[in-house]
């Protein structure tokens, strides 16, 4: 949100751009899980219980928005492949622990061409 202020030697309106919280960058939902999780003091297993999923679903979902939260404070973007497996076991098609292998797998194998192989 802009915020306009007058500068006294002047007259038309300046509009000065505001730098966005984090916060402000990453989807509502992920914004709606955060408070959640705060207003259940970190307990993972009464975040889970409000959303009616299961512990890792939950711990899944809260890793996505990990992500995402951390990509807008280093403004990058978000990971695509931690992304589109995030939404795979939200969907149940695919378990946490799979997941999590995926991703380990990949961030191995950039490791491997990073290191000029």
């Amino acid at each position: 949100m802009a915020l306009t202020s007058f500068n006294s030697t002047t007259s038309p309106a300046v509009e000065v751009q505001q730098a966005k919280s984090p916060l402000d960058r990453v989807p509502e939902e992920d914004r709606a899980l955060i408070i959640e999780f705060v207003l259940r003091s970190g307990s993972l297993k009464d975040l889970a219980k409000h959303y009616g999923v299961s512990y890792p679903t939950i711990r899944t979902r809260l890793d996505g928005v990990i992500e995402r939260l951390r990509a807008a404070v280093e403004n990058r973007p978000a990971d695509p492949l931690a992304e589109a497996l995030a939404e795979l076991v939200q969907r149940g098609e695919l378990t946490a622990s799979g997941a999590r292998r995926v991703l380990a797998a990949a961030e191995a194998k950039d490791n491997i061409e990073k290191g000029g192989s």
